[in-house]
Formats: structure tokens, C-alpha cells, sequence
């Protein structure tokens, strides 16, 4: 407090010796006059103006003095940390010790580390976020190959060479079919040969029954049937095996058994018309099979002759054609057996009769030198 009041004082008094000059007397004329800082000259003091010259300079004068006292604390304020030095440095312990400042330097070096981390974290965040699409886009697109790869192999599959089989798998973790490549092995299996000679035998079996007179005979009425055989499968598996599989998400392939005994592997046979196995894995109604077997049987109602085009003649066929993938169930599943046994009994006939051809060659009398040399004299 005593410093800031000398140093309040020092600055008025050369406020005042800068705006009044320094005072002397005329010994002359007895009148005080002042001694300006900036001339050497000496100017009078009026009589009539020394009141008002005398207040506006004390105002002034005090308007400092206040602006003084008020920027002093200030500036000492800036000095007290070395006088604060000095004085320990001497010796002399002031009572109240200020708080030891923060450093700034450790919060300004730890501030980016703490934004560092968020930013570490966010980064590590969204890296994660991104990998997971990444990866998940990576594993189907791994599931979709293999289940193409499979497909693939599914249509090599024919029975006698000639029926073809590509609905048929005999792998029981098969993956999944997208609906491309459900749609894919409709086509594939509407396309192949086998389809037009299966209709090429029912209509020629129609023809000889003479079914469905109104179509006649001759090549006109074959013609008619045999659209009529093919349009039925095709319209049939387009939506048995297709449209439907791919919205209820069934697998239309039949999954051979296999193994077990005849009952059971019959039984599982005669089941998949209406029981098969879904794109989850698990199993369930044969929904798309029936409901796409009724809904072919009702189109073809548009071609039949007028006299076939009932409710029930709708729903006969339907049936008719579902019984008839019992049929070829059953041939699938136990065709592998029939090559099995038809190449164990050829073994078997070719072991006999190299069993038969080695017996015979024992049974020949093995002629000795001495006769051989007689039979040729």
C-alpha cells in the first residue's frame, strides 16, 4: 500500500509541474509567476482567471491522481513476482505465500492428448463400423461362391445318363440358394433336353389313348399335347420352384437320404413333395411345391379343352402332378443303389468267370518232353 501511494504522488506532482509549470516570484512587481517546462519565459498569473484556472487544473490535477492509483496496482502487480523473489532470497518470509501457478505448459501439452484420444477412439469406431460391412459383404459373397460352386456340380447329375437330376443334392449342409440361383436352376433344368423328351412320351402316350378327343389326331393333335405336357412342367417349376421358393425362402432342391433302411428312406422320399428344407436351415411345409403345382394346373385350364376347365379338373391335376414328383423322388433316392447292386453282380459275374477260366486252365494234363517227342515222330 505505501508503494502505491508514493508512486500516486510522484505521478501528481509532475502532473502538476507539467501543466503549471514551476513557481516563482517577481520580486519587482510582488506577482507569482510560473516557469513553463516548455519555454524559459515567465508568464503572469491573472487576477480574474485564477479561480477558474485554478479549479480546471485541480480537476484535472485529481483526474489523474484517480487514473494513477487505478493503473498503479496493475503495474505493480506485473513487478511482484521479483520483489517477491527478492525477498525470499533474502530471507524475509511473507505470510501469505501466493499459490504455486499451474503450469501451463503440462495442460497445453496434455489438452491434445486428451483430444488426441476421442479422436483415437472415433477413428477406432468407425474403422470397426466400416470392417464390419466389409467383412460381413466378404462372408456372403464367400457363401454365395460355394453355394455356386455346388450348383455347379448339381448339373452334371443325371439317372440312366439321361434324366436329369439337378434339383438333387446329396451334401445335407448344403448352403442356402440366393433367388438368382434358384431362378438359374429352374432354367437350367426347363432347358435341358430331358424335359422336351419327357413331354415328347406323354403326349405320344396321349396321342395312342386318344385323350382329350377334341385335339384329334395326327400331327395337329400331337402337337397340341405336346405343348400342352411342357407348358404344364414349365409353368409348374417356374412357380414351384422359382417365384415361390424365392419369397416364402424354401429350398426347392430334394435332399437325398441316402442312408438307413428301405421303409425310412422311402418314407423320406414320399415326403419331400410336401415337406422340404428352408433357407435358415431348418424344415418345414413343401408350401411352394403344392401351391405352384395348383397354380400351373390353373393356367393351364387357358389351353385345355372347354370341356376340362372345372374346379375340380384344377385341382385333379395339381394333385396328379404332385404324385408324380413322389415318383421321380423315389427313383433319385434309390437310383444310386440300382447302379450299385447292377455293378456289384457285374463284378461278381466277371470274378466267376475268371474264377471259372483259372479252374479250367488247372484241369489240362500237363504233357511231359519225352511225349512231346514221341507225338512229333
Amino acid at each position: 500500500m505505501g508503494t502505491d501511494l508514493l508512486t500516486a504522488q510522484s505521478v501528481s506532482s509532475n502532473l502538476r509541474l507539467a501543466l503549471h509549470g514551476r513557481p516563482n516570484w517577481d520580486r519587482s512587481s510582488g506577482r507569482q509567476t510560473i516557469q513553463s517546462t516548455s519555454s524559459r519565459g515567465l508568464v503572469p498569473i491573472s487576477k480574474t482567471g485564477d479561480r477558474m484556472n485554478f479549479s480546471f487544473r485541480q480537476t484535472l490535477a485529481f483526474f489523474f491522481m484517480v487514473f494513477s492509483l487505478v493503473i498503479s496496482p496493475s503495474l505493480l502487480g506485473a513487478q511482484e513476482p521479483a520483489s517477491g523473489r527478492i525477498e525470499i532470497a533474502a530471507g524475509n518470509f511473507p505470510d501469505n505465500l501466493p499459490d504455486a501457478p499451474h503450469p501451463q505448459g503440462v495442460h497445453a501439452a496434455a489438452e491434445p492428448i486428451s483430444d488426441q484420444a476421442p479422436a483415437q477412439s472415433s477413428a477406432s469406431q468407425s474403422s470397426s463400423s466400416s470392417q464390419a460391412p466389409a467383412d460381413q459383404s466378404t462372408t456372403e459373397k464367400s457363401m454365395h461362391d460355394k453355394a455356386e460352386e455346388e450348383l455347379k456340380a448339381q448339373e452334371h447329375q443325371r439317372v440312366a445318363g439321361v434324366m436329369a437330376t439337378f434339383n438333387t443334392t446329396t451334401n445335407k449342409n448344403a448352403l442356402p440358394l440366393s433367388p438368382g440361383q434358384k431362378f438359374q436352376l429352374f432354367f437350367k433344368s426347363s432347358t435341358d433336353p430331358w424335359p422336351f423328351l419327357l413331354a415328347s412320351v406323354v403326349s405320344g402316350i396321349g396321342q395312342a389313348d386318344d385323350s382329350y378327343p377334341e385335339w384329334g389326331q395326327g400331327m395337329q393333335g400331337y402337337a397340341k399335347r405336346f405343348g400342352a405336357a411342357y407348358s404344364d412342367a414349365f409353368i409348374g417349376n417356374f412357380f414351384g420352384n422359382a417365384v415361390l421358393p424365392s419369397m416364402w425362402h424354401e429350398d426347392p432342391r430334394y435332399f437325398q437320404k441316402g442312408t438307413g433302411s428301405f421303409t425310412k428312406r422311402a418314407l423320406w422320399a414320399a415326403a419331400s413333395t410336401g415337406w422340404c428344407r428352408r433357407d435358415n436351415g431348418k424344415w418345414g411345409p413343401n408350401y411352394a411345391n403344392v401351391v405352384g403345382n395348383l397354380i400351373g394346373a390353373a393356367i393351364a385350364r387357358a389351353y385345355y379343352p372347354a370341356s376340362e376347365r372345372t374346379v375340380g379338373d384344377t385341382f385333379s391335376d395339381g394333385l396328379t402332378v404332385s404324385a408324380e414328383g413322389i415318383v421321380g423322388a423315389e427313383v433319385i433316392e434309390f437310383w444310386p443303389d440300382i447302379v450299385r447292386h447292377h455293378k456289384r453282380k457285374k463284378a461278381e459275374k466277371a470274378a466267376r468267370l475268371a474264377a471259372q477260366s483259372d479252374g479250367q486252365s488247372l484241369a489240362k494234363p500237363v504233357s511231359q518232353p519225352g511225349q512231346q517227342d514221341q507225338k512229333q515222330k
